[in-house]
C-alpha cells in the first residue's frame, strides 16, 4: 500500500497507558507493507511487552541503550528508519526530547536520525494544558519535528474528558502516511486542491428525497490521496456511506444548491478542483410541507433541473488551475466522456460504465478511463479505490508538472 510498501517505518513506545493503542498501530503499519522497528522506554514495558510488538510486526523489538549484543543500535535504527513515530508521546519524554537528551535508546535515535518524527503525545489534560509541556512542544516544532495535537476524550483513573487522549491509531496512520508521501517530491505539496464527494438530496417532502446510489468513497480516496501528498485539501461532501477521511477539512452538504455554493466559495482559490460527487440533476419543483399520504393514485412529481456546478466553476475557476471531471455512463461511455471533456472545458476526465461489474457505486474497486485535455486515453484495469485515486492524482502532477 503507497507509501508504505518498501519503507521502514520506526515505531516508538513511551510509558503511558495509550500504549496498548501502539499494538493495533504496529499492525496496521505491517499491514500496509511497512516494516516496523519497535523501540520501547523502559517504562513502555511496564504497559506492553517487547513479544506483543515482535508478534505483530515479526522484528526485533529494542528497549535498552546497553542490551547485550546491541552495541550502536541506535545508530543502525536511525539510518535505516524512513519515518519515525512515537506513539504515544508522554510528557516526561516530550521535555526530554525537547531538551536534546540521549540517556536512552529512543531519545538517542532521534538525535542521530535524518528522518522525520512524528510524536503524538497522549497524557493528563492539566499536564498537556502546563506552560513547560507547551513550550515544549512549540520549541519541538521548531526544530522540525511533527507533533500532532491530542484529542478530546475519556482520560484514565476516572479524570473525566478532555485534551490528552490519544488519537487512534488509525489516524496516527493516515499521519506517518502523510510523512512518508512527503519525503518525496510531490507538486501537490502545498497546493489548495478541493474535492466533492457523495450525492446530495433533493426534498420530497419532510420525510423523503430523492437521490442515488454514490457512497462517496471514491472522492473521499482522492481527498485522502491529496493530503497524504502534503496538500491543503477541502473536502466537500454530501450524505457519505463510508468514514470521513483523516486530513482534509470536511464541509457537509445536504442538497446540490448547497454544493454549488460551497464550491462556489472555494473554487477560485483551489489549484486543483476535483469533482467527484454525484449530485442530483433534478429536483421537485415544489417540496410539500407535510408528508404526503398513500392514496389511491400515485402522486406525479413536477421536477425541474438543479444548478450544473461544474459548468458554473467555468466563471470561478482560478487561472491556471487543474480542473478534473467524472463522467458514470450506462451508455456510450467514452462518446458521453469526450463530450463532457470539451463542454465543461476540463484537464482531465476519469470515465467508468456504471453497468460493469466491479465498477461505479457501491463497491470498493472501479475500472475506468482517463482522458486529457488532448484526447489522450488511458485505461486503467480494475483497480480499488485507493489506487484508482493515486492513479488520478498521479495524472494530475504530470499536468502541473508540464505548466
Amino acid at each position: 500500500m503507497r507509501p508504505f510498501d518498501g519503507r521502514t517505518v520506526l515505531l516508538g513506545v513511551t510509558g503511558g497507558i495509550a500504549s496498548y493503542k501502539s499494538a493495533w498501530l504496529a499492525r496496521l503499519l505491517t499491514k500496509a507493507g511497512a516494516s516496523v522497528d519497535t523501540v520501547l522506554t523502559r517504562s513502555a514495558t511496564e504497559f506492553v511487552s517487547t513479544i506483543t510488538f515482535e508478534a505483530l510486526t515479526g522484528r526485533t523489538a529494542h528497549t535498552g541503550l546497553f542490551d547485550s549484543g546491541r552495541a550502536l543500535d541506535h545508530i543502525k535504527l536511525a539510518r535505516a528508519a524512513d519515518a519515525i513515530v512515537v506513539a504515544p508521546t508522554t510528557a516526561d519524554f516530550l521535555a526530554r526530547a525537547a531538551t536534546g537528551q540521549a540517556d536512552d535508546l529512543l531519545t538517542a535515535v532521534l538525535l542521530a536520525t535524518k528522518a522525520p518524527v512524528l510524536l503524538v503525545p497522549a497524557m493528563n489534560d492539566h499536564m498537556w494544558a502546563h506552560p513547560q509541556t507547551r513550550n515544549n512542544v512549540t520549541h519541538l516544532r521548531e526544530i522540525g519535528y511533527r507533533v500532532l495535537s491530542p484529542e478530546e476524550g475519556a482520560l484514565a483513573a476516572g479524570e473525566g474528558e478532555g485534551p490528552g487522549r490519544m488519537p487512534e491509531p488509525e489516524t496516527i496512520f493516515a499521519h506517518v502516511a502523510r510523512v512518508l508521501e512527503s519525503r518525496g517530491s510531490s507538486t501537490l505539496a502545498g497546493r489548495r486542491v478541493v474535492v466533492t464527494a457523495g450525492p446530495t438530496r433533493e426534498a420530497i417532502d419532510p420525510v423523503r428525497f430523492i437521490s442515488n446510489h454514490s457512497s462517496g468513497q471514491m472522492g473521499v480516496a482522492l481527498a485522502s490521496s491529496a493530503w497524504r501528498r502534503g496538500a491543503d485539501v477541502s473536502l466537500i461532501a454530501g450524505p457519505l456511506s463510508v468514514a470521513a477521511p483523516t486530513g482534509p477539512d470536511l464541509r457537509h452538504v445536504d442538497t446540490t444548491e448547497q454544493m454549488a455554493r460551497a464550491v462556489g466559495e472555494l473554487a477560485p482559490a483551489a489549484d486543483v478542483l476535483i469533482m467527484a460527487a454525484a449530485p442530483a440533476d433534478f429536483r421537485p419543483h415544489a417540496v410539500a410541507t407535510s408528508k404526503i399520504k398513500k392514496g389511491k393514485e400515485a402522486p406525479v412529481l413536477a421536477m425541474q433541473h438543479t444548478t450544473d456546478i461544474l459548468r458554473a466553476t467555468l466563471e470561478q475557476r482560478k487561472k491556471n488551475s487543474i480542473v478534473v471531471g467524472f463522467a458514470l455512463e450506462t451508455d456510450d461511455a467514452i462518446a458521453n466522456g469526450r463530450k463532457k471533456l470539451q463542454d465543461k472545458s476540463l484537464d482531465l476526465i476519469v470515465v467508468n460504465d456504471a453497468t460493469e461489474p466491479g465498477a461505479g457505486f457501491g463497491v470498493d474497486t472501479n475500472r475506468v478511463t482517463l482522458i486529457d485535455r488532448a484526447g489522450a486515453e488511458e485505461v486503467l484495469p480494475l483497480l480499488s479505490k485507493s489506487d484508482v485515486a493515486d492513479a488520478i492524482l498521479d495524472r494530475v502532477e504530470r499536468i502541473a508538472n508540464g505548466r
